[in-house]
């Protein structure tokens, strides 16, 4: 086994260079979770590159940090790795974080915790159907609001289709990666992302 001590250094984007054969591939929608974690939870992960600034390991933390106007990130230098090896771990770091399992019980209750403290759980990953397979219902509740802090907001809740919930979330996801989405009028981020997606339609079409 191979000891080496990690040293984060940051790096230009620009000066980064992405695996021309990389495999893996990065949906807008996915770069945008990705992105709207890094806003929530701050660039936790650093990229893994080579000597040369080629990207082992962080392609789409990469994209979104791009998407959020980021112009450096921190990385981690991989000089230990032959050529062999390092395009052996560029698959490996992917597939084998794939091989793990849920335990669902317990991620039931870790997703349920979280809605309890009011936490967005669309930040960490999971669509739609598999936030709604792992709490009671079919329909995430609504937060309440008491009586003062009710005026000006107003609730709306829609019944949607799975296939048209999981647009709206897609939607609102992208939305929130958007800057102008931090000066809405509204703590909820939700609803700040909705209003500028319905405003963009409104623009556009009227």
């Amino acid at each position: 086994m191979v000891n080496q001590s990690r040293t984060i250094i940051t790096k230009q984007i620009t000066d980064l260079l992405p695996y021309i054969n990389n495999a893996r591939t990065h949906s807008d929608e996915q770069v945008a979770q990705i992105a709207a974690s890094i806003k929530e939870f701050g660039f936790n992960n650093p990229v893994l590159v080579s000597d040369d600034g080629s990207i082992i390991a962080g392609h789409g933390r990469v994209m979104a940090a791009t998407k959020l106007g980021m112009n450096e990130v921190p990385c981690v230098e991989l000089s230990h790795l032959s050529d062999t090896q390092r395009k052996a771990y560029i698959l490996a770091d992917n597939k084998l974080a794939l091989n793990a399992e849920w335990d669902n019980e317990l991620l039931s209750i870790e997703l349920n915790d979280l809605k309890e403290l009011n936490f967005d759980v669309n930040l960490i990953g999971f669509n739609f159907e598999e936030i709604n397979g792992f709490k009671e219902g079919s329909i995430i509740d609504m937060p309440n609001l008491s009586n003062a802090e009710k005026e000006p907001f107003q609730q709306k809740a829609f019944i949607l289709h799975d296939e048209q919930a999981q647009i709206v979330d897609d939607a609102i996801t992208l939305a929130r990666t958007n800057p102008l989405v931090d000066t809405g009028l509204n703590d909820n981020n939700n609803g700040n992302a909705l209003a500028l997606i319905c405003k963009g339609w409104l623009n556009d079409n009227c």
